[in-house]
């Protein structure tokens, strides 16, 4: 139990965290969820129309075609950056002083560059005319690619772009978990006759575990809240088949100025993210116990 002249430091130090929280994160969420059952414009009161924003939402063909886009980009996303971070971890942690802290300096420099210097980046890299990729897409397919305006190119380039952009983190996060394996196990599994591969699968991979699954997590989450790269590279085009849920939002808030069928696809996405998070995470945790 808190003697009681230990309440008051609490309170003063705990205190203004949680005014923040409710005020920044709580109040706007639950006015979020009211905002969800009227038909009001993005500022100013509306009428009370129940359910029917949500049963609106399974008549949206734009809605539904936000969900698949989504749920493309979380397929070229989650697993792939989770297991390319894993094998660059593994092989930047072969390496010894500073030729190790070079190389992974550049593989975590474009985590720490902003959206906006990201994009400048590949649209040079990418562009139809004068981008230094065009050569080598020439080459393979006999002809340039204008990819923000193919709608077959559109979304893997803005899924390559992601993972060249957040994979840093991941190996950051790998290499940390690697660095906690005792490397005493490895030498009594070579000592036993154990080759790389065995290694790998029998002690780096069951005692990785937990951070991988930290890892898919994170990135779950992530890439279903994917916006930023998606409005700035392809503004949810060519012909709507880059528009993922997060933009829709921002379209019918907004763009159209329907504050509360907005608020209603954010709930359904704040309700996805969150029984998604908590199922994978829990499904990993099992695997992993």
């Amino acid at each position: 139990m808190f003697k009681r002249r230990q309440i008051l430091p609490a309170l003063v130090l705990v205190g203004p965290f949680v005014i923040a929280y409710l005020v920044l994160f709580i109040y706007p969420s639950l006015k979020m969820l009211e905002l969800s059952f009227t038909n009001a414009p993005l500022v100013g009161e509306g009428k009370w129309v129940g359910w029917a924003n949500y049963s609106r939402l399974f008549r949206d063909s734009l809605f539904k075609g936000s969900v698949v886009h989504t749920i493309y980009f979380v397929v070229l996303t989650v697993i792939p950056t989770t297991l390319l971070g894993l094998v660059i971890a593994i092989l930047v942690g072969r390496l010894k002083g500073w030729l190790q802290s070079l190389v992974l300096a550049a593989f975590f420099l474009p985590y720490v560059l902003p959206v906006t210097v990201v994009f400048r980046i590949w649209e040079w890299v990418l562009d139809s005319q004068f981008g230094i990729a065009q050569p080598a897409f020439r080459l393979l397919f006999g002809h340039s690619i204008s990819v923000w305006q193919d709608p077959v190119w559109a979304m893997p380039s803005v899924a390559f772009i992601t993972i060249w952009w957040t994979n840093g983190f991941n190996v950051l996060l790998f290499i940390a978990g690697l660095r906690n394996i005792s490397q005493d196990v490895y030498d009594a599994a070579e000592l036993d006759g154990a080759g790389g591969w065995t290694r790998f699968r029998f002690i780096t991979w069951p005692l990785i575990w937990p951070v991988t699954a930290l890892v898919l997590t994170i990135q779950l989450i992530l890439q279903l809240k994917i916006f930023d790269q998606i409005y700035l590279m392809t503004v949810g085009g060519p012909f709507n088949s880059t528009q993922v849920v997060v933009q829709y939002i921002y379209k019918q808030a907004f763009q159209t100025n329907h504050g509360g069928y907005g608020s209603t696809i954010a709930v359904a996405l704040f309700v996805t993210i969150a029984a998604l998070s908590v199922l994978q995470y829990q499904v990993l945790r099992t695997r992993s116990e």
